[in-house]
């Protein structure tokens, strides 16, 4: 999914995101990523990434910018 996507989508906006098999622009902005889990609590999200031994995402907070 693309990044501008997961921004827009009303799931996923003003809450952190976990990205799994990120891409990236040439400027080092996500661009596109597998939504594998979102919340509003930064800390919550990370503990289940964790719990889940997902150590290789990308958490990124969408917002409409």
């Amino acid at each position: 999914m693309a990044w501008c996507e997961i921004c827009q989508c009303k799931e996923y906006r003003g809450r952190w995101v976990a990205l799994d098999e990120c891409k990236y622009d040439d400027e080092g902005k996500a661009a596109e990523g597998a939504v594998v889990d979102a919340d509003e609590d930064l800390v919550e999200l990370c503990s289940r990434m964790r719990a889940a031994d997902r150590k290789n995402c990308a958490i990124l907070f969408a917002d409409d910018e």
